[in-house]
């Protein structure tokens, strides 16, 4: 297969992979770590408006979410990638950084939050994926 086209669905495959993982763990965290009472998880609105009630502990699965997801398409994308890996996973975390980043605009969120989340969850678990998958 031609090494640029098998780069390209290497990535695509590892933003697909990764935004399922990413998406897995935030559907079933409510159930890991249930919302405070009265919260509204469901919609923006609801959680704009409840986020004042959530405890450090309700911010783990989102960050777990946000890292995981990076890990597991920046893994994918460089494993199958056939060549430039680095590059490849350090672009699956550039992708996802940029999501974060607008997630941040979107979503209500503390601010140490904010800042671990984008500080931790995605260069540098894109950096941990080039140790696992490339291969020398």
């Amino acid at each position: 297969m031609n090494p640029i086209l098998r780069n390209i669905l290497a990535c695509i495959a590892g933003i697909l992979l990764g935004s399922i993982v990413n998406m897995g763990i935030i559907k079933i965290s409510g159930t890991i770590i249930p919302p405070p009472n009265g919260a509204d998880a469901s919609t923006i609105e609801g959680l704009k408006s409840t986020i004042h009630l959530f405890e450090p502990k309700h911010f783990l699965m989102p960050f777990l979410a946000h890292a995981l997801g990076t890990l597991t398409g920046a893994i994918i994308a460089s494993f199958f990638g056939a060549t430039h890996q680095k590059k490849l996973a350090y672009g699956i975390g550039v992708y996802f950084l940029l999501g974060g980043t607008a997630a941040v605009f979107m979503l209500p969120s503390p601010i140490w939050f904010t800042i671990l989340d984008l500080a931790l969850a995605y260069m540098p678990m894109a950096y941990l994926a080039t140790k696992i998958a490339v291969r020398n």
